[in-house]
Protein backbone atom coordinates (compact mmCIF):
# COMPACT_ATOMS: atom_id res chain seq x y z
CA UNK A 1 0.00 0.00 0.00
CA UNK A 2 1.23 3.35 -0.84
CA UNK A 3 2.04 5.83 2.09
CA UNK A 4 -0.55 8.73 2.23
CA UNK A 5 0.57 12.32 0.30
CA UNK A 6 -0.65 15.26 -1.47
CA UNK A 7 -0.35 16.37 -4.52
CA UNK A 8 -0.55 20.12 -5.29
CA UNK A 9 -2.76 19.78 -8.36
CA UNK A 10 -2.64 23.37 -10.51
CA UNK A 11 0.81 23.12 -11.20
CA UNK A 12 1.62 19.45 -11.18
CA UNK A 13 3.22 19.18 -15.04
CA UNK A 14 1.19 16.02 -16.85
CA UNK A 15 2.26 13.71 -19.26
CA UNK A 16 1.06 13.94 -23.10
CA UNK A 17 -2.10 11.31 -23.17
CA UNK A 18 -2.01 11.37 -27.62
CA UNK A 19 -5.99 10.93 -28.57
CA UNK A 20 -6.96 8.95 -31.40
CA UNK A 21 -7.34 10.73 -34.56
CA UNK A 22 -10.71 8.94 -34.54
CA UNK A 23 -12.01 10.36 -31.01
CA UNK A 24 -11.64 13.85 -32.51
CA UNK A 25 -14.91 15.82 -33.67
CA UNK A 26 -13.06 18.97 -34.45
CA UNK A 27 -10.12 21.57 -33.34
CA UNK A 28 -6.91 20.19 -32.24
CA UNK A 29 -7.36 19.13 -28.59
CA UNK A 30 -4.31 17.95 -26.55
CA UNK A 31 -4.79 15.43 -23.57
CA UNK A 32 -2.78 15.72 -21.01
CA UNK A 33 -2.54 13.84 -17.17
CA UNK A 34 -0.74 12.19 -14.49
CA UNK A 35 -1.72 9.20 -12.15
CA UNK A 36 -1.42 9.95 -9.18
CA UNK A 37 -2.29 6.26 -7.76
CA UNK A 38 -3.15 3.07 -8.90
CA UNK A 39 -4.26 -0.23 -6.76
CA UNK A 40 -2.47 -2.62 -6.91
CA UNK A 41 -4.91 -4.78 -8.38
CA UNK A 42 -4.98 -2.06 -11.33
CA UNK A 43 -8.85 -1.25 -10.62
CA UNK A 44 -8.50 1.71 -9.20
CA UNK A 45 -6.94 5.01 -9.90
CA UNK A 46 -7.15 8.40 -9.11
CA UNK A 47 -5.04 11.45 -11.22
CA UNK A 48 -5.51 14.39 -12.97
CA UNK A 49 -6.19 15.28 -16.59
CA UNK A 50 -6.34 17.95 -18.32
CA UNK A 51 -7.92 18.70 -22.11
CA UNK A 52 -7.26 22.18 -24.01
CA UNK A 53 -10.20 23.38 -26.34
CA UNK A 54 -12.16 21.27 -29.06
CA UNK A 55 -14.72 18.14 -29.11
CA UNK A 56 -13.76 14.75 -28.82
CA UNK A 57 -15.80 11.86 -28.47
CA UNK A 58 -15.21 8.81 -25.44
CA UNK A 59 -16.93 6.09 -24.04
CA UNK A 60 -16.60 6.29 -20.22
CA UNK A 61 -15.50 4.37 -17.36
CA UNK A 62 -17.16 4.57 -13.98
CA UNK A 63 -15.51 7.64 -12.76
CA UNK A 64 -16.19 10.40 -10.73
CA UNK A 65 -14.38 14.06 -11.20
CA UNK A 66 -13.84 17.56 -9.55
CA UNK A 67 -12.79 20.62 -12.10
CA UNK A 68 -10.51 22.54 -11.11
CA UNK A 69 -10.25 24.95 -13.92
CA UNK A 70 -11.78 25.21 -17.33
CA UNK A 71 -14.73 24.17 -18.56
CA UNK A 72 -17.10 22.02 -20.55
CA UNK A 73 -20.29 20.44 -21.98
CA UNK A 74 -20.71 16.88 -21.83
CA UNK A 75 -23.59 15.33 -24.38
CA UNK A 76 -24.43 11.81 -23.07
CA UNK A 77 -26.04 9.52 -25.76
CA UNK A 78 -29.14 8.44 -24.72
CA UNK A 79 -28.95 10.77 -21.43
CA UNK A 80 -28.17 14.00 -19.88
CA UNK A 81 -26.11 17.81 -21.05
CA UNK A 82 -23.45 18.42 -18.46
CA UNK A 83 -22.38 21.51 -18.13
CA UNK A 84 -19.19 21.64 -16.12
CA UNK A 85 -16.60 24.14 -14.54
CA UNK A 86 -14.27 25.06 -11.42
CA UNK A 87 -15.86 23.47 -8.32
CA UNK A 88 -18.03 21.25 -10.09
CA UNK A 89 -18.30 17.24 -9.23
CA UNK A 90 -18.91 15.09 -12.15
CA UNK A 91 -20.52 11.19 -12.15
CA UNK A 92 -19.94 9.48 -15.48
CA UNK A 93 -21.34 5.75 -15.73
CA UNK A 94 -19.48 3.19 -17.28
CA UNK A 95 -19.73 2.45 -20.90
CA UNK A 96 -21.55 5.87 -21.21
CA UNK A 97 -20.93 7.21 -24.66
CA UNK A 98 -20.10 11.32 -24.22
CA UNK A 99 -19.49 13.99 -26.67
CA UNK A 100 -17.13 16.65 -24.76
CA UNK A 101 -17.38 20.13 -26.21
CA UNK A 102 -14.16 21.73 -24.04
CA UNK A 103 -14.63 25.66 -24.29
CA UNK A 104 -11.53 26.44 -21.54
CA UNK A 105 -8.19 24.67 -21.32
CA UNK A 106 -10.43 22.05 -18.90
CA UNK A 107 -8.37 20.15 -15.67
CA UNK A 108 -9.99 18.05 -13.66
CA UNK A 109 -8.51 15.47 -10.73
CA UNK A 110 -10.62 12.07 -11.07
CA UNK A 111 -11.04 8.94 -9.25
CA UNK A 112 -11.92 6.24 -11.49
CA UNK A 113 -13.04 2.37 -11.15
CA UNK A 114 -11.66 0.02 -13.88
CA UNK A 115 -13.64 -3.11 -13.76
Amino acid sequence: MTHSFVVHVPDTELEAEPLSPAQIVSGTPEVTGKVVWRSADGRQERGIWQITPGVVTDTEADEVFVVLSGSATIEIEGGPTLTVGPGDLAVLREGDRTTWTVHETLRKTYSVNLG
